[in-house]
C-alpha cells in the first residue's frame, strides 16, 4: 500500500504517488473508459489518493470520467483539477488561456458539475494568463476556497516571482511543474522558494512522456493527434541522442532488478518528501508496475550514478515546442 505525503505545510495529505489522468482522454493513442475507470479504481485499491484532472483534457471528457469512477468513492479521493489552459475545442475552435475572475467561477461551477462533487480538493491555474494579474487570479480562486468549492490552490509552471506573488495572496498548496531524472529545471530557483514557504511539489512527465521507459518512437511514427508526435525530443537526431540516455536508465535498471520505470519514479520519490510525482497511465498493468516504485530505496551510491548516467545537459531539444514553451513561466 502507497503511504502518505503531506502538501508542504497546507495539511494536505495525499498518497506519496499520485495518478495523472489526462492519457485516459486524449493525446496519447486510442482511449477505453472501461479500462480507465478500473485503473481509478485499482488505484484507490492500492491507497493511490490523488487523482490528477483538467478541463483541458478533453476538453472536459477527463473531469467526467474521473467523476464516474469515483461515484459512490468520493470520500477515498483528492481531486486535482485546472482552469485556464489553451485548448483546442471540440467545434475545432482554440480557445487560449483565460484567467479572468468571472471565468473561473464559471469553470469551477461546471468542473463540480462534471466531477459529481460539492468540492475540488486542488485548484489549479493550469498557465498563467499574461492579461491577468496573478494577484487577481489568486484572489479569484481565495473566494472560492472561502465558499467551500475548493479547498487547496495551486499554480502550473510558474517562476519564483509569480509563486511568491501568489503565495502573498493566499498560501499555496501546492505548485504543478514537470520533473524527472532528466528534466531537472526546478533545481536551482523554483524548489528552493518552494521549500522557503512550504509549497509542496507535484510533479508530473516522471517518466519523461514516456521517453525513460525506453519504449517510445520517433516522433513521426506517431500519428498527428498523439502529443509525441510533435514533441522535439523524439525528433531526428534528438531521438537518437535521448534513446542512448534511456539506455543508461534501463542498464541501471536492470542492474538493480527492477525497471526503468521504477528506477525514474524511485528517483523522484528521493528528491524530497514534499515531491508527490503523478505519472500517467490509462492502464492497471502499468499503474501497478509504477506504484512498486514506492517500496524501492535507493542509496545514496545509486542516485550518484543515477546521476552521472543522467546529465541534464545531455538531453537534446526542449521539452515543447515553441508555441507551448512561451507558456512556460521561467
Amino acid at each position: 500500500m502507497l503511504k502518505t505525503r503531506t502538501l508542504g505545510r497546507s495539511g494536505l495529505e495525499v498518497s506519496e504517488l499520485g495518478l495523472g489522468c489526462m492519457g485516459m482522454s486524449q493525446w496519447y493513442g486510442a482511449t477505453d473508459d472501461r479500462e480507465s475507470i478500473a485503473t481509478v479504481h485499482r488505484a484507490l485499491e492500492l491507497g493511490c489518493t490523488l487523482f490528477d484532472s483538467a478541463e483541458a483534457y478533453g476538453p472536459y471528457d477527463n473531469e467526467e470520467l474521473l467523476g464516474r469512477a469515483l461515484a459512490g468513492r468520493r470520500d477515498q479521493a483528492v481531486i486535482a483539477t485546472k482552469f485556464g489552459f489553451p485548448m483546442k475545442l471540440k467545434d475545432g475552435s482554440t480557445a487560449e488561456a483565460d484567467s479572468r475572475p468571472e471565468h473561473i467561477r464559471a469553470v469551477v461551477e461546471a468542473a463540480l458539475g462534471r466531477l459529481g462533487t460539492d468540492h475540488i480538493d486542488l485548484l489549479y491555474q493550469h498557465r498563467l494568463d499574461p492579461r491577468v494579474p496573478i494577484e487577481e487570479v489568486v484572489g479569484a480562486m481565495a473566494e472560492l476556497v472561502g465558499q467551500g468549492k475548493v479547498r487547496h490552490l495551486g499554480l502550473c509552471e510558474v517562476g519564483e516571482r509569480t509563486i511568491r506573488a501568489a503565495h502573498a495572496v493566499h498560501p499555496l498548496t501546492a505548485v504543478q511543474a514537470e520533473f524527472s531524472v532528466w528534466e531537472r529545471n526546478l533545481e536551482q530557483d523554483v524548489l528552493p522558494v518552494l521549500r522557503e514557504l512550504g509549497i509542496g511539489l507535484v510533479g508530473f512527465c516522471p517518466l519523461g512522456r514516456g521517453f525513460l521507459t525506453g519504449g517510445v518512437k520517433r516522433a513521426e511514427d506517431y500519428p498527428e493527434d498523439d502529443f509525441r508526435h510533435h514533441d522535439p525530443r523524439l525528433q531526428g537526431a534528438n531521438y537518437d541522442q535521448n534513446m542512448a540516455i534511456a539506455a543508461s536508465v534501463a542498464d541501471l535498471a536492470a542492474e538493480l532488478e527492477l525497471t526503468p520505470a521504477q528506477l525514474a519514479i524511485a528517483w523522484v520519490l528521493h528528491q524530497g518528501p514534499d515531491i508527490v510525482p503523478i505519472p500517467g497511465t490509462k492502464r492497471r498493468s502499468y499503474l501497478e508496475e509504477n506504484a512498486h516504485a514506492a517500496e524501492v530505496a535507493l542509496d545514496a551510491e545509486t542516485l550518484a550514478r543515477i546521476d552521472r548516467a543522467v546529465r541534464a545537459e545531455q538531453v537534446a531539444g526542449p521539452r515543447y515546442n515553441e508555441r507551448m514553451m512561451a507558456y512556460i513561466d521561467r
